[in-house]
């Protein structure tokens, strides 16, 4: 019975501050590795979203990564199972739909059936209607690229490959027939790409020949370039609209500080002795 009286057990003896201070440091570098480790997914996932492929009418990109409820409706839609849901160590934002072109494109449904079952808008019915009926030919997926170095049309060899697979026979892809000096009889079969009617379907990525495509579809805000507000078409009264945002911006220098007649006065001297 004594054996088991609180004051025959033996105390806990209290931490040394030496414990206490090694203890706290393994704390510490746990929860900054573990940290570390979501920080690193989590940039991983940015850095993948800005390339990612979203299904026909997604939103611009920052939105749609708060609509979308990944409730995977539009990828069950999808008849040809092009669209997946990222998944963990996908390096992609969890549960959201995208396609890669080069494994499985979309293959333009008229009825864009994955649109329609979206419950939040994440996916716009609106941007791929026109008077009141789905339009899969005003989709925005994205833009069809090409790299002319490894393209086998711009080394001569005749191919059509990407210019055949486009939906949009003629108008998204056309042929350029240009010269082949190098020959002197033959003729280069160069593909364009036309911004304003791709749809970024990837069935020309698909279809390419080289072992890596030559051609390949990047969202439409990586693809094309952005001339900004100073620089207008000037034969093209709507371009004109831009130059509203503009905003002057004025630089001063020791050579702008003086008169152009005097700058060239001066070249003219220094030219003479």
């Amino acid at each position: 019975m004594s054996e088991n009286r609180p004051e025959n057990k033996k105390k806990k003896q209290p931490l040394s501050d030496r414990r206490k201070f090694i203890l706290g440091m393994a704390r510490s570098v746990g929860l900054a590795t573990l940290g570390g480790f979501v920080w690193s997914a989590y940039v991983d996932e940015v850095t993948a979203a800005e390339l990612l492929l979203r299904p026909p009418g997604a939103i611009k990109e920052d939105d749609f990564l708060k609509t979308c409820i990944k409730c995977g409706l539009c990828v069950e839609a999808c008849p040809y199972d092009t669209l997946l849901l990222a998944k963990p160590g996908d390096h992609k934002p969890l549960g959201t739909p995208y396609f890669v072109p080069r494994d499985m494109p979309c293959y333009m449904c008229p009825d864009i059936p994955c649109v329609p079952v979206c419950p939040t808008g994440a996916l716009d019915e609106s941007s791929v209607t026109t008077d009141g009926k789905l339009d899969i030919n005003i989709a925005d997926m994205g833009l069809a690229v090409v790299d002319e170095e490894s393209c086998i049309a711009f080394w001569g060899i005749q191919c059509d490959a990407c210019y055949r697979a486009c939906p949009i026979l003629g108008e998204a892809i056309t042929i350029e027939y240009q010269q082949n000096k190098r020959t002197g009889k033959h003729a280069f079969m160069k593909p364009i790409v036309h911004s304003d009617a791709c749809t970024g379907c990837g069935l020309c990525e698909k279809a390419c020949v080289t072992e890596k495509p030559a051609i390949h579809i990047l969202p439409r805000e990586v693809a094309m370039g952005r001339a900004g507000d100073y620089y207008i078409k000037g034969w093209d009264k709507k371009d004109e609209q831009r130059l509203k945002n503009a905003k002057e911006i004025k630089t001063t220098t020791e050579l702008s500080k003086r008169k152009a007649s005097d700058k060239l006065n001066g070249d003219l001297l220094e030219g003479l002795y």
